[in-house]
């Protein structure tokens, strides 16, 4: 008959969290600071730009550190996803015959039209639909190294 040996073992460390905070790496942190703050910061170029409003909008409402960047505003989805919605009324400022703008009673409820948004790029040159895939593919690296930057450091 064989013997036979083994052994359950348990280890229980406490230390993780502070490990975590003075390498600005805990929920929150520094680090995470640096990520949502490079986000905003890269993809400016790339936001549709009129009055530079939507652009600037993550900058008063996003919880720097919170790992999620918010463009609010009811506009904001679909100049995301680049489609208008609707329905859509024109307006007619002149007489060219043709609309200047369009209006969108409140209150309905608003559905794709399958149309899609022209951005004016007299601002932003890569301003358009999708702008965090646009900019995350050109700035990955750079929003890693902005990161890197402050794992550890100490102001």
């Amino acid at each position: 008959m064989g013997l036979k040996s083994g052994f359950d073992a348990h280890f229980e460390w406490n230390g993780q969290g502070d490990i975590l905070k003075r390498l600005n790496l805990e929920k929150g942190g520094r680090v995470q600071q640096v990520i949502d703050k490079s986000v905003m910061d890269y993809s400016m170029e790339y936001v549709p730009w009129e009055t530079g409003s939507l652009a600037r909008s993550p900058y008063a409402v996003t919880q720097i550190g919170s790992g999620k960047v918010i463009y609010p505003g009811p506009y904001a989805h679909y100049m995301y996803y680049g489609e208008v919605y609707g329905p859509n009324i024109p307006i007619f400022e002149d007489d060219s015959g043709e609309p200047t703008s369009f209006f969108s009673p409140p209150g309905q409820k608003k559905e794709p039209t399958g149309k899609k948004l022209q951005y004016s790029k007299d601002m932003n040159p890569l301003a358009g639909s999708f702008w965090f895939e646009r900019m995350k593919a050109d700035h990955l690296q750079d929003i890693i190294n902005d990161a890197i930057a402050v794992i550890g450091h100490r102001d």
